[in-house]
C-alpha cells in the first residue's frame, strides 16, 4: 500500500492543460461533452500534512470528448485556502479534521473571529447555469467549466459562521429547482431546507429546530418529501461554535439515540413524519420515491461511523487495513403509520458499496430505476483502498464487477448513449489510478457488459478524489 500511497494521497503540484491524450481501444463517438471531477490536489502544504482523506487542497478536472478523442485539464481551485497556503507554506484554514497549528490566544482569537474554509474540494454541481464547487462548508465556489478558473462565490444565508451543509443538492429537474439542506449551530440549532427555482435565490422552505445537530453528507428527496436521515453522530453546538478541535472531532456517536427519519414536506415545510430505526451511519442517500402509502429510501449505510476513522491518512498508510463494507440498504417508511413507528431495512445486496452513482438525470425519484453504480472492494483483495467497480441490479439481485490488478478506481459517472432504450445502455466513467505505472488513467466501461472498450492515459497519478459529473456539450 505505501505505493498507493504516496500515489493516492500525495500531491499533484502541476497544474496541466493537454489537447489530445493517448486513447488505448476506442472512445464512442456520442460521447460530446466533458466529465468534471472534484477532489484534493494536494495533501501537503509546505512541510505540514493534512490528517484525513477529507481534507487536502481543491483540486478540479476537466476530461472533455470529441469524436473519440479526449483531452485533459487539471486546475487548483482558487479559494483564499488555497491562496494563503501558496503565500504562508502553511496550513492556515481548518479543515474536516485538521486545524492550522494555532498557540492559546490564536484560538482563543478564532472564537470570536473565525476563518471560515472556502476550500470547496467535494463535489460539483451546474446550478441555474453556474458550474459550482461545493463542500460542507456553507461557501460554495463558482467556477468557468473551459478555464477552470474561480470566477466568484455564493451561499445560502448571508453569515458562513455556524453553518454546514451537504455537497450533495438534489434536483427536480420537472420543476426546475434544487434543495439543499444548512445546519444552523446555535443555541437551538436548526435544520433548514433551501429551494432554489429557475436563476433565483435560496428560498427557505423548510426549518426544524434541534438540539444536537447530526452530521449529514447528505440527504434525500421524493417527489413531495425531504427525508433527513439522522445519524447517531452528533454534535453539541458550542463546542462546535468555541472551535476548539477540527470540524469531525467535535461530533460523537451516541448509538442509543438510534437512527430516527425525519420526513418534511418540501411543498408546505410540515414535519409529516418521524421513524425510529437501530443505529447506522452513512454518506450517501441514493434515490428514494413513493410507492403507494409508503417512502422508499435506498441508502449506502455503515453498521457505525467507524468508516470515518478509517479514512485518517495515518491509518490509510497500514497495507493490512481493510475498510469497513458499505451496503446498499432499502428502508420503507409507512406514511400512514403513526409518530416513532420503527422500521428495518431490507439488504439489496452483498457487494461493498461506497461512492454510488445511478442514472440520476432521468430516474432521480423514480421507483422504477434499477441499476446502482459505485467502488469497492474485491472480496479476494479486502486489504488496502477500493480496487473494484460493482454495478449492482437491485431488481434481479445481482452484481457485475470490473477488476484489474493493482488498479484503484474512482466514482463511476453513468453517461446514457442517445437514443437509448435501456437503462444502463451507455458508459461509466472512472478515474483509475494505475499503481504499477505510477499515473492514472480514465477508464471508459460499457454499462450494459461491464467490460472495458476503451481508456485515457494520463502521463502523471491523479490522488483519490470524490465526486464529478458529466455534462454534455460543455
Amino acid at each position: 500500500m505505501s505505493n498507493v500511497f504516496e500515489l493516492g494521497f500525495g500531491a499533484s503540484d502541476h497544474e496541466v492543460a493537454l489537447d489530445s491524450i493517448p486513447v488505448r481501444g476506442r472512445i464512442p463517438e456520442w460521447l460530446n461533452g466533458t466529465l468534471l471531477r472534484n477532489g484534493p490536489g494536494s495533501f501537503t502544504v509546505g512541510q505540514q500534512r493534512y490528517r484525513h482523506w477529507f481534507d487536502g487542497l481543491a483540486m478540479l478536472h476537466k476530461f472533455s470528448f470529441q469524436g473519440g478523442r479526449v483531452s485533459y485539464a487539471n486546475k487548483f481551485l482558487e479559494t483564499q485556502v488555497y491562496k494563503a497556503a501558496r503565500e504562508t507554506g502553511q496550513i492556515s484554514y481548518s479543515e474536516f479534521a485538521t486545524d492550522p497549528c494555532r498557540s492559546l490566544f490564536g484560538r482563543a482569537m478564532a472564537v470570536f473571529s473565525p476563518k471560515i474554509s472556502d476550500n470547496a474540494k467535494v463535489s460539483l454541481a451546474k446550478i441555474a447555469d453556474q458550474f459550482v464547487a461545493l463542500a460542507e462548508t456553507p461557501i460554495q465556489v463558482h467556477f468557468d467549466p473551459h478555464t477552470l478558473r474561480s470566477v466568484g462565490v455564493s451561499q445560502y444565508e448571508p453569515n458562513p459562521v455556524g453553518q454546514m451543509t451537504t455537497v450533495h443538492p438534489q434536483f427536480d429537474f420537472a420543476e426546475d429547482s434544487v434543495y439543499n439542506l444548512v445546519t444552523r449551530f446555535h443555541r437551538v440549532s436548526h435544520y433548514r431546507i433551501y429551494r432554489m427555482r429557475g436563476a433565483g435565490v435560496p428560498q427557505l422552505a423548510a426549518s426544524m429546530p434541534v438540539s444536537q445537530p447530526a452530521y449529514m453528507h447528505s440527504f434525500g428527496m421524493s417527489r413531495n418529501y425531504v427525508i433527513l436521515t439522522e445519524f447517531p453522530l452528533v454534535v453539541n453546538p458550542l463546542h462546535l461554535l468555541l472551535w476548539l478541535r477540527p470540524f469531525i472531532e467535535n461530533f460523537r456517536w451516541k448509538p442509543r439515540r438510534g437512527t430516527p427519519f425525519y420526513v418534511l414536506n418540501r411543498h408546505t415545510g410540515e414535519l409529516v413524519a418521524r421513524f425510529e430505526s437501530d443505529p447506522f451511519f452513512a454518506f450517501h442517500h441514493v434515490n428514494a420515491f413513493e410507492q403507494g402509502d409508503e417512502l422508499v429510501v435506498d441508502i449506502d449505510a455503515y453498521p457505525d461511523n467507524g468508516i470515518l476513522q478509517a479514512y485518517y491518512l495515518q491509518r490509510l498508510q497500514d497495507a493490512d487495513a481493510e475498510l469497513p463494507f458499505g451496503q446498499l440498504r432499502r428502508y420503507r417508511l409507512p406514511l400512514k403509520a403513526r409518530k416513532g413507528t420503527r422500521v428495518s431495512y431490507e439488504l439489496l445486496s452483498d457487494e461493498c458499496l461506497e461512492l454510488p452513482r445511478f442514472d440520476y438525470e432521468r430516474l432521480n425519484m423514480d421507483g422504477s430505476y434499477r441499476y446502482v453504480y459505485g467502488v469497492s472492494l474485491n472480496k479476494a483483495q479486502r486489504n488496502g483502498f477500493y480496487n473494484q467497480i460493482v454495478k449492482i441490479d437491485i431488481q434481479g439481485r445481482v452484481a457485475q464487477r470490473w477488476y484489474a490488478e493493482g488498479c484503484y478506481p474512482g466514482e463511476p459517472v453513468f453517461v446514457g448513449a442517445p437514443g437509448r432504450t435501456a437503462e444502463d445502455e451507455g458508459v461509466a466513467l472512472s478515474v483509475v489510478l494505475d499503481a504499477a505505472n505510477g499515473r492514472s488513467f480514465l477508464l471508459v466501461l460499457d454499462a450494459q457488459s461491464f467490460t472495458e472498450i476503451g481508456r485515457a492515459e494520463l502521463p502523471h497519478a491523479v490522488l483519490f478524489g470524490y465526486h464529478g459529473d458529466y455534462f454534455n456539450g460543455v
